[in-house]
């Protein structure tokens, strides 16, 4: 009976992921934000609460911990692929300096505006004992996060891959990639550790050594191993069986050992996708043999233990205010911060604006966020659930707020050295639209 339910609950759950991304793409939307709904609509908030026995027949708690696992898979095979699709901001030095400004601008206020509202989350929404620190810096780095894998599939959409501003977000959402995976790890180790006086820090300092062997050993030992055996094993575009199973080793492997640090394995699965070598064959190949089951079959699975993890208590009228101070911090901190580092790099006010509309989008990056804060126990079911509707509300704003600066390729000329310093822009992860 185990395995009919497993399958069963398979069945509904890429159906349901189909369907609602068909439906959304046909109203302008990423396909993402489709299947990050069907997750809402699978769990207590909307299914639960039509046809409250049937979906406890269905979705038992019991039941959950296979489909827990395969979520996991599928998250850390998507983070790997992550991991070795992220490039530097290239180009001349002006796209650089531009993409770090925009970046790091667009992390620090929403981090600030999220420090300066935990104190009025915390009371209720801190999961009880947790201190104040350790909840307040999850929700800074909960709020900066962009979906680079979603802003890609945006900026195809729109044909504004190869134009400046879209190259200058590419290159804005690497930079908050490689510093928020970071900063989410450092919080992770801090809340592992709180309430445990020196021994707490001691733990703290551990975690953080040993994060430090574990990039060591990545990318002076496994870095330069990898970069050989895919040399050999990569041939014509095509990787072999052996490449394939060195690489899943190789992710998995990191994954365990991460998790073993008390970061989460998606720390380790990204981090072994950085030390993969930057080589776009090696990427496509990878695509072509990974991204098909991570996208389409478990990606899914994890939108919808999402929605079963939501709280309907996060849409009574005594929690819209709360949910409206998170939404409005998270849309001012990303939009006004992005613009402001396009503007103080030299770009015009309505390209600046462009830029910060673009790194509001969170898409899948802030699911795997908020589900890593919940699992180590910094945020309670009712702050996740509006952390999941707060990700799918300005994913799915993106789109809107850039028909209403009418940004769409061409945009407006900018100075010279910005149209020179725009290189080729990255190929978009996963091709099936995560």
């Amino acid at each position: 009976m185990t395995v009919l339910l497993l399958l069963l609950q398979l069945t509904v759950i890429l159906v349901a992921a189909r369907l609602c991304g068909l439906l959304l793409r046909a109203l302008g939307q990423p396909m993402v934000v489709g299947e990050m709904a069907a997750g809402i609509v699978l769990g207590p908030i909307v299914f639960g609460a039509l046809a409250p026995q049937l979906h406890a027949q269905l979705f038992p708690p019991a039941s959950l911990h296979a489909l827990s696992a395969l979520s996991t898979l599928g998250v850390v095979l998507f983070m790997g692929l992550v991991g070795a699709e992220l490039r530097a901001p290239g180009g001349m030095g002006a796209q650089l300096r531009a993409s770090l400004w925009v970046g790091l601008s667009s992390m620090a206020l929403p981090m600030l505006l999220g420090l300066a509202i935990a104190p009025v989350l915390h009371p209720a929404l801190a999961p009880g004992g947790l201190g104040l620190w350790p909840f307040a810096l999850f929700v800074a780095v909960a709020l900066s996060i962009t979906a680079f894998p979603v802003l890609a599939r945006i900026l195809k959409d729109r044909n504004m891959g190869r134009t400046p501003v879209g190259q200058l977000a590419l290159g804005s959402a690497a930079v908050v990639d490689a510093f928020a995976w970071i900063v989410l790890a450092l919080v992770l180790a801090v809340g592992s550790t709180q309430g445990q006086g020196a021994e707490g820090w001691s733990g703290f300092l551990r975690i953080c050594g040993g994060l430090v062997l574990f990039a060591a050993a990545l990318f002076l030992v496994l870095k330069p191993l990898y970069a050989a055996l895919l040399r050999r094993e990569l041939q014509a575009g095509a990787l072999s069986d052996l490449g394939l199973v060195a690489v899943l080793v190789g992710l998995i492997a990191c994954a365990a050992v991460a998790e073993w640090l008390h970061v989460h394995a998606v720390f380790g699965a990204f981090l072994f996708g950085v030390c993969l070598p930057r080589d776009d064959a090696l990427l496509h190949a990878l695509e072509a043999r990974l991204a098909p089951m991570a996208t389409a079959l478990l990606l899914p699975v994890f939108f919808a233990l999402a929605g079963l993890n939501a709280s309907a208590d996060a849409l009574g009228a005594a929690a819209l205010p709360t949910f409206a101070l998170v939404l409005a911090a998270a849309i001012v901190g990303k939009v006004a911060g992005g613009a402001a580092g396009a503007r103080l790099a030299g770009w015009g006010w309505r390209d600046s604006l462009a830029a910060g509309t673009l790194m509001n989008a969170r898409g899948l990056m802030e699911l795997i966020v908020i589900q890593i804060g919940l699992d180590a126990g910094l945020i309670t079911p009712t702050l996740f659930t509006m952390l999941l509707l707060m990700a799918l509300a300005t994913t799915a704003l993106t789109g809107p707020l850039l028909n209403l600066l009418g940004a769409r390729a061409p945009l407006a000329i900018l100075p010279a050295r910005h149209r020179v310093a725009a290189g080729p822009a990255p190929s978009p992860l996963p091709p099936t639209d995560p």
